[in-house]
């Protein structure tokens, strides 16, 4: 039985599939979602789909509507599960295959990874938006603060007691502001990523040596690191201020005394797609894991936009930084936050060969 597609593609696409013949029964079930699962395409060929997995929509009655109607059928929010796991939420489509009329196609695209997908593209929109107008503003606002700062101190030499704690509490405010107006005009001075050949581990090694030497030097940070992942295609001095950040604001978060994780793993089914439709797969993952208190829920979904800091005296340019740089090393960055429990996840691609 032939495929809908060249064997390489369906081999390659990202997204759990499989195709049901006319009489109901699975055909051929492509790598992810043998992966997703975690159940062999020859324990699944030949079966009803219903013998093997737990679906919680109208099967038969959804392939019937597609092979009458010869158009796509798409099913939100449905449990998926083998009974050995616990169910997992995910959207389907079926849909007709070509001009054979009884074959479809189901996808099944787990929840988590469509709303992780598109929460990231969302918030590196709007850390854009926002710290385009910020750029704008923060020369315009420094000469005046100055002005403003230079006036006090003049004002003060000619008073004491309170008047003088007041005159004080204005300089030092001003000064405080210009130097967050400084790193926002940094942040909008990052210069386009030189990309070459990184192995990621070099990195994530010089990160975690100024860590363990700076600001993480009374926490327990451990590495669980993947050896056999290919180098990625960056700027390693970007790359390591990212994971600086990530490890600062883990480290922030637990009074500096938590212990810190950093995970790499290779996850090939993971593919970014476009607004334009296009798409690119991002296999190298890395993790940055703190056991804090967690972020708070009012900011879990804003925190990589600009100014967004869940810290009394923080500036919130931090990770908006790191989402600026993954943005530019077509990547992806994702949280997940309870209590006790912090977890970042950058996803790079793997350098292309004739680089």
């Amino acid at each position: 039985m032939s495929l809908p597609a060249p064997g390489v593609i369906w081999n390659s696409l990202p997204t759990p599939a499989l195709l049901i013949d006319g009489a109901d029964l699975v055909s051929e079930v492509n790598p992810a979602a043998e992966l997703f699962l975690n159940i062999s395409a020859k324990s699944l060929r030949g079966q009803a789909i219903g013998e093997r997995l737990a679906i919680s929509a109208p099967l038969e009655e959804i392939f019937a509507r597609v092979r009458s109607n010869r158009a796509s059928l798409f099913v939100n929010d449905v449990e998926v599960t083998t009974g050995e796991k616990a169910p997992v939420q995910c959207n389907l489509q079926a849909a007709p295959v070509g001009e054979e009329p009884d074959r479809v196609l189901l996808v099944i695209e787990p929840r988590e990874l469509a709303d992780r997908l598109g929460r990231a593209s969302m918030v590196k929109s709007a850390a854009r938006s926002a710290i385009g107008m910020a750029e704008m503003l923060a020369h315009e606002i420094k000469n005046p603060l100055a002005g403003i700062a230079g006036a006090a101190q003049l004002i003060s030499m000619n008073l004491s007691g309170e008047d003088l704690e007041l005159t004080d509490l204005i300089v030092d405010e001003t000064r405080r502001i210009v130097k967050l107006l400084e790193q926002v005009e940094q942040f909008g001075n990052v210069r386009p990523p030189e990309k070459k050949q990184v192995n990621i581990h070099d990195v994530l090694e010089r990160a975690r040596k100024s860590a363990i030497v700076g600001f993480g030097a009374h926490m327990v940070i451990e590495e669980e690191y993947d050896p056999s992942l290919p180098a990625t295609y960056g700027d390693a001095d970007q790359l390591t201020q990212v994971f600086l950040n990530l490890l600062k604001n883990a480290a922030q978060a637990s009074d500096g005394k938590g212990k810190i994780k950093i995970r790499t793993f290779y996850e090939h089914s993971l593919r970014l797609r476009r607004a334009d439709g296009t798409g690119q797969p991002l296999p190298l993952q890395v993790e940055i894991i703190d056991d804090g208190p967690g972020i708070p829920p009012a900011i879990v979904n804003e925190v990589f936009e600009p100014f967004v800091s869940g810290r009394e005296n923080g500036t919130g340019l931090g990770l908006a930084l790191v989402s600026k740089i993954i943005s530019e090393h077509d990547g992806w960055v994702s949280l997940d936050s309870v209590p006790g429990k912090t977890r970042f996840r950058i996803s790079l691609p793997v350098a292309p060969k004739e680089s």
